[in-house]
C-alpha cells in the first residue's frame, strides 16, 4: 500500500516539476539569445565605425614628384 502512495504523490508532483524544469530551459535559452544579439550589435557597430574610418581620407600625405626627384 505504501508503493501506492508514493506512486500516488510522484505522479501528482510530476507536472509541478514538468513545468519547473520548463522555465529554467526557457530561461536559459533566453539568455543565450540575448547574449548573442548583444555580440551581433557589438560587431555590427564595430564594423561600421571601421567602415567610416576608411572612408575619411589618410591623415598622412604621399611625398609629390618634386620630393621623389630631390631623393
Amino acid at each position: 500500500m505504501r508503493h501506492l502512495v508514493r506512486l500516488g504523490h510522484a505522479i501528482s508532483d510530476w507536472p509541478v516539476a514538468s513545468q519547473q524544469q520548463a522555465r529554467r530551459n526557457a530561461m536559459v535559452a533566453l539568455t543565450a539569445c540575448a547574449d548573442r544579439r548583444a555580440e551581433r550589435e557589438d560587431v555590427a557597430s564595430y564594423l561600421a565605425e571601421r567602415a567610416t574610418r576608411s572612408d575619411r581620407p589618410a591623415a598622412v600625405a604621399t611625398p609629390g614628384p618634386r620630393a621623389a626627384a630631390r631623393a
